[in-house]
């Protein structure tokens, strides 16, 4: 069931790359430098971007050495380039050695990063983890309304203040309550536009210095939420967030049938962090731990690139 809904919220970009991948794998046609470039054409359609670019020169210098002969060898050793640019699996949340696991959430408006608290909060529960969840994006009344339904649709505690309130404070706040009550995991939602970088850097660096001060080693994850819609502006966008805060991993949100997949090729590559989680639906569960080995094999099946077919999860 979790390979289907992430083989569909990967048809766009499969259905892109399929046709291509099908042409020239398919009609066994000689390896030679049109055939690569051809490759290289379907990669940039199913937004691969930098990454896209980046495999078919090493693709190149390896045809050039004589490491690859056939497009078969370069149909296994692509899918194989494609892995080692995704990065080793990572296991679920770390965990603090005593006291809340404390996982700050950041992303800019619009990136469902509120949503993706919630669902992160499911995910935690599932595995009979307490949790609380924090509204400290104070700026917009909205994001703190749409938190505190998710929380009651959970049946999850939440620690919330007025509009316009100080997120620092609602952050310690939130740790106190977390302490006093025994909570496995608190979950941050932080505000995700703020009038400059500069800005940005200073509200974060206040609320992460108040959970530390309050929970040692807090925040233990600082995850990412990327718009798998939006592809390699996501990437760009992203990189401010880099320069901001220290990051453990992305969040994929939105990745859905209308979702630029390719473009998870290349986070890894450009931000330095691993795809933690990725969103697959709209609903609390569909939701689930980042699989590297599942999103190739739902990426690429169709174009003949990996030897599954539906599969079973």
């Amino acid at each position: 069931m979790i390979f289907a809904r992430l083989r569909e919220s990967l048809r766009n970009t499969r259905e892109k790359l399929a046709g291509g991948l099908s042409r020239l794998f398919g009609l066994k046609r000689e390896l030679d430098d049109a055939f690569l470039a051809e490759l290289e054409a379907v990669l940039f359609a199913g937004d691969l971007g930098p990454a896209g670019r980046a495999t078919i020169e090493q693709l190149r210098a390896e045809y050039r050495e004589r490491k690859l002969k056939s497009s078969d060898d370069v149909r296994a050793r692509l899918r194989a380039l494609l892995r080692a640019r995704l990065g080793a699996t990572v296991p679920d949340l770390r965990r603090a050695a005593s006291g809340p696991t404390v996982v700050l959430v950041v992303g800019v408006n619009g990136s469902g990063k509120t949503t993706s608290v919630a669902k992160l909060a499911k995910h935690c529960q599932r595995s009979g983890r307490t949790v609380m969840v924090v509204a400290c994006d104070t700026f917009r009344a909205a994001a703190v309304e749409q938190l505190a339904t998710w929380a009651e649709r959970l049946d999850v505690p939440i620690v919330r203040k007025e509009a316009g309130a100080d997120p620092a404070a609602v952050a310690f706040d939130g740790a106190e309550a977390a302490l006093l009550q025994g909570i496995d995991v608190l979950i941050v939602d932080t505000a995700g536009r703020l009038h400059t970088r500069d800005d940005l850097m200073q509200e974060l660096g206040k609320v992460r210095r108040v959970l530390d001060k309050k929970i040692p080693g807090a925040p233990h994850e600082t995850l990412l939420v990327l718009d798998a819609t939006t592809g390699q502006n996501a990437i760009r966008q992203a990189e401010v967030f880099t320069q901001v805060v220290p990051l453990t991993g992305v969040i994929l949100a939105k990745l859905d049938g209308t979702a630029k997949g390719g473009a998870v090729v290349s986070i890894r590559e450009r931000l330095g962090i691993p795809v933690r989680f990725a969103g697959v639906g709209e609903k609390p569960d569909d939701f689930e731990p980042f699989d590297p080995e599942r999103f190739l094999d739902a990426l690429l099946e169709d174009g003949g690139t990996a030897e599954q077919g539906d599969g079973a999860p």
